[in-house]
């Protein structure tokens, strides 16, 4: 009675009597029908061959657990779940036996979702790795100084970094004293001599300005009086500016501004003799060798002055309009030359300071010399 309580059990299980499953066992053929996979199969991903089948061996050509040619679970050839071509990559109905999940991003089939807060707290780890500000390494021995040629010739003004390159190309560039025709070499503008076209290229670090002074503005940058300065038109300037030299308070015209002391200090000096040049409003009747005596040598009180160069510009009556150059610098030396040969000055424009002219530059504006001024006035001083 009890041995055949037993065989009632394990009857439904399969074709023999070897393969007694029980009531738990039924219920996992169940689920593996159904396309679920087991517990065991959860955890590793099982792949397909003549072995799948989880039943310990089988009759020869099927069965309910696999034979070599068929079964519920795995033969070489049939089953649900394993062989070659049964349930493993392709073929059969479950998926629960193939080698890669079916639940996207690598997940394994039927795994349970991320939570959107763990998603989230990922995302914000990748970003704070990725968002570190960069540590500035030390410089390794041996690194390059300096900065490319063409750079600093695009900064002074003399084209963009491709004109400046063809510049190169030409010959027509010079560092101290040699002739470039090579890329990429390295310079520094604060302390090598580079020039184009045999003019000196001013570097970022110095300011050449001209001013087309009014009358009645003070050649100081500034005047304890209140008085209106030089100053006053370079106020914003971060730069200290100081003025080349001075133009009396009724005198007009160009002055220049700059914090390059070398060459203002050049630019002063009898030494290297630079020209002014003057328009005088005077009286007439004017003399015939009125500019034959300004070239000569005019006596004043603190020697002799000469004019280099002296020409009638306009006449329309009695009212003479003049030019005169000179290399001179002294105070009010124009007036006094001209008052002393007899004409009185009414009105007095300085229109040149040596190659940079005035131009139609309105009274009053300021503007930016450009890299080929700068470079005939350093020209003009030998620097």
């Amino acid at each position: 009675m009890r041995s055949s309580g037993r065989n009632s059990r394990g009857s439904g299980s399969g074709s023999g009597g070897n393969n007694y499953r029980g009531a738990g066992n039924r219920r996992d053929e169940q689920q593996q029908r159904a396309g679920r996979p087991r517990p065991e199969e959860r955890r590793y991903d099982v792949g397909g061959g003549p072995q799948a089948g989880p039943g310990p061996k089988a009759g020869p050509k099927g069965g309910s657990q696999g034979g070599p040619k068929g079964g519920s679970q795995g033969g070489p050839k049939g089953g649900s779940q394993g062989g070659p071509k049964g349930g493993g990559p392709k073929g059969g109905t479950a998926k629960s036996g193939a080698p890669k999940g079916v639940g996207g991003r690598g997940r394994k089939p039927n795994a349970p979702a991320r939570p959107r807060e763990y998603e989230a707290q990922m995302e914000e780890r990748n970003r704070a790795r990725h968002d570190k500000p960069r540590i500035a390494l030390p410089k390794t021995f041996g690194e390059v100084e300096g900065e490319r040629l063409q750079k600093v010739l695009a900064r002074a003004g003399m084209g963009s970094r491709r004109a400046c390159e063809e510049l190169i190309d030409q010959a027509r560039v010079e560092v101290n004293g040699k002739i470039v025709t090579e890329q990429g070499l390295r310079v520094d503008p604060e302390k090598d001599e580079i020039k184009v076209d045999g003019l000196t290229v001013a570097t970022q670090s110095y300011l050449f300005f001209a001013l087309n002074k009014p009358a009645g503005v003070v050649s100081t940058m500034e005047d304890p009086d209140g008085r209106q300065c030089l100053g006053d038109y370079v106020t914003n300037r971060e730069t200290r500016l100081f003025h080349v030299g001075r133009l009396d308070t009724e005198t007009e015209g160009i002055i220049l501004l700059t914090n390059h002391g070398e060459l203002a200090h050049r630019l002063t000096h009898p030494r290297y003799g630079v020209k002014k040049t003057y328009l005088a409003a005077i009286q007439g009747p004017l003399p015939r060798d009125l500019g034959k005596r300004l070239k000569s040598g005019i006596e004043l009180e603190d020697g002799y002055a000469r004019a280099d160069h002296f020409r009638v510009v306009q006449n329309t009556g009695k009212n003479y309009l003049v030019e005169v150059s000179l290399h001179e610098g002294r105070k009010h030396i124009v007036r006094r030359m001209l008052a002393e040969a007899g004409f009185p000055v009414d009105k007095l424009v300085r229109t040149a300071f040596g190659p940079i002219a005035l131009g139609d530059q309105k009274s009053g504006w300021l503007r930016r010399m450009t890299n080929t001024e700068v470079g005939m006035l350093m020209r003009e001083v030998e620097l």
